[in-house]
């Protein structure tokens, strides 16, 4: 008889930082022809994030596709996005949560761990999706923590903050006021570390623009090109992929240099010394 205690699955991926539900995939069921138009639109709304319900059900039969609005309401309800005037819905409100001030209006971010942001975006697979949640330094575009879920809960976002705290600390985070990010869960340990909370502007897409950015990225150089099949695929290809944004993918913004040097770089302010005005090696 083996002397090996075997550890639960919950007490492995608690041991290596990641969610059980990144940790399982079940394939989300809808139709061929669903996925087919979920992928459509999650394209189309990167080029049109002012698309709504209506606009985008037209585009769609103008692309040959008999849809009504009906549905396509119910999949960019299931994708959790809808039209940019009224901030994109990959997270959920929730009435009952506490809501907090935007902190960032005329805010010069001018050193790494100042404002940290996140946001959860739609990632489309061969036969099902996943929920894509990251965490960034605005300063640096650095990618401190992301977590891949089959479902919109809580708990993969307070895995990747979790991961991205063990990391180092910011004065801000600012999320938008979906419930994941208002649930009390998540906002006590932020409480924790004595983080400052920020949140969106209802109606105002561009209060977390530099994460809406990166996932502009993320999705035409690696979703896009890739048709993955299992969720094991989708790890691998966005944790090689996050390796790369991280420490070899130049950024104009940033002077054409990597967000690893800038956040890692301790005379970051002299690097970017024009970036006072701005609102404008991967940890996983």
């Amino acid at each position: 008889m083996s002397n090996t205690t075997e550890l639960s699955i919950a007490r492995q991926c608690d041991l290596v930082g990641i969610s059980r539900s990144g940790f399982y995939y079940e394939p989300v069921i809808e139709s061929a022809l669903n996925m087919i138009l979920m992928r459509l639109i999650d394209e189309q709304y990167l080029a049109t994030p002012y698309y709504g319900t209506r606009k985008m059900c037209v585009w769609l039969k103008g692309q040959g596709h008999k849809v009504n609005r009906k549905r396509i309401k119910r999949l960019m309800q299931v994708m959790g996005i809808e039209a940019i005037y009224q901030k994109p819905r990959t997270t959920l409100l929730n009435k009952a949560h506490e809501k907090y001030p935007y902190l960032l209006k005329d805010l010069a971010i001018v050193r790494p761990n100042q404002v940290w942001a996140t946001d959860i975006t739609y990632i489309p697979m061969r036969r099902g999706f996943l929920y894509l949640v990251a965490i960034i330094d605005l300063f640096s575009r650095y990618v401190l923590s992301w977590e891949l879920s089959n479902s919109m809960d809580v708990s993969f976002c307070i895995v990747a903050l979790k991961n991205a705290l063990s990391f180092a600390t910011p004065e801000i985070f600012n999320s938008d006021q979906g419930a994941q990010f208002t649930s009390m869960e998540f906002t006590e340990i932020l409480k924790g570390y004595s983080v400052k909370i920020s949140m969106d502007g209802k109606g105002r897409a561009f209060d977390n623009i530099f994460i809406e950015r990166l996932w502009r990225s993320v999705k035409y150089e690696e979703v896009y090109l890739k048709s993955y099949e299992q969720g094991v695929d989708a790890y691998n290809g966005l944790r090689t992929y996050f390796v790369f944004y991280n420490n070899e993918r130049p950024h104009q913004s940033l002077e054409y240099k990597t967000p690893s040097v800038i956040y890692f770089c301790k005379s970051a302010k002299n690097i970017l010394s024009a970036r006072s005005e701005n609102r404008d090696n991967f940890r996983h």
